[in-house]
């Protein structure tokens, strides 16, 4: 069924445009920077009937050795797991457009997704309070504040508004997202529906917030911004990154605070069903698989409290 077209003019003239209005531009971005930086460079002269799951394993195998753009190492096996979903997306779509019969990605093995002590970056309890100690009073304290205490990405809290807001049921809602695509700074929306969501505050994180939100009468006015413009994601990554390294605690990136808060909830006794709403995943196997090895203390526990019953009712 081939026309035999290469995989470069397939992708960069056919899929890339052809899909660029119906994701998500930040998707979009991610997508041809796989092809650009990664695929076309070693794949992109070949035909596409001619590629099989065999040369799929061995490009994911040349990435995991010095797939890095900078020749210097290899990428981590979840970025290769990108390059692969993007392979796969194109591929199918390259079936039902009748330029091939089969998708060679279905075939294939990509690395698994991997969650390690390294990926998982966490602060304890104290550590937490003391970076919020350290940094109460100063630029963006409540931002810290409400990432760590809701476990919100980086780009929800960014785009919560003040009608997202209500203080008096301490919840907001999720309903909107900040995101950087290739140096601009856009609105979008959540990319799934469980991403959607209400996310209950504590008390003293609504106390927090209070001051922020009755200085606004605009409802559709970000909570965190500069000059009414939403601030920019990267900028705040740095700006978290410096103050990390200020406060002399262990280093974690701005994303762990909401590895942080799903362990130390799990930790708490919340249920994974909950910490799973909280944190809008997809399911709460996926919660499971991300941070169960990351608590193991909660394995014992179980055998305790098992244990217990069963010499209980024993005696």
């Amino acid at each position: 069924m081939s026309d035999g077209i290469v995989l470069e003019r397939f992708l960069v003239d056919t899929w890339l445009p052809a899909i660029k209005t119906t994701i998500r531009a930040s998707t979009w971005a991610g997508y041809e920077g796989h092809v650009r930086l990664h695929i076309v460079p070693r794949l992109g002269s070949l035909r596409l009937d001619e590629i099989g799951p065999a040369d799929l394993n061995a490009f994911y195998a040349e990435l995991l050795e010095s797939g890095k753009v900078s020749g210097r190492g290899g990428l981590a096996p979840n970025s290769v797991r990108h390059v692969h979903v993007a392979l796969h997306r194109a591929f199918r779509d390259a079936v039902r457009w009748g330029h091939l019969d089969s998708n060679p990605a279905e075939r294939s093995d990509p690395p698994r997704n991997s969650f390690d002590d390294n990926h998982l970056g966490t602060w304890t309890a104290e550590d937490l309070a003391a970076f919020l100690a350290f940094t109460r009073g100063s630029e963006h304290y409540e931002l810290w504040l409400l990432l760590a205490m809701t476990g919100m990405r980086r780009g929800e809290a960014l785009g919560v508004r003040l009608c997202d807001i209500d203080l008096e049921r301490s919840e907001l809602a999720v309903r909107q997202t900040v995101i950087q695509v290739s140096g601009r700074i856009l609105l979008s929306t959540p990319k799934t529906a469980r991403g959607r969501r209400i996310v209950a505050l504590d008390h003293a994180t609504s106390e927090a917030l209070r001051p922020i939100v009755g200085a606004s009468q605009r409802g559709d006015s970000l909570l965190f911004h500069r000059n009414g413009d939403p601030l920019e994601p990267s900028q705040v990554t740095h700006s978290f990154a410096r103050l990390v390294k200020r406060s002399g605690l262990p280093w974690i990136r701005l994303h762990d605070l909401r590895h942080t808060h799903a362990t130390l909830a799990l930790e708490a006794g919340v249920h994974p069903k909950i910490v799973s709403e909280r944190l809008g995943h997809s399911t709460v196997s996926f919660t499971l698989d991300v941070y169960s090895h990351a608590i193991p203390h909660l394995q014992t526990e179980a055998a305790e409290k098992i244990a217990n019953l069963v010499r209980r009712e024993h005696q």
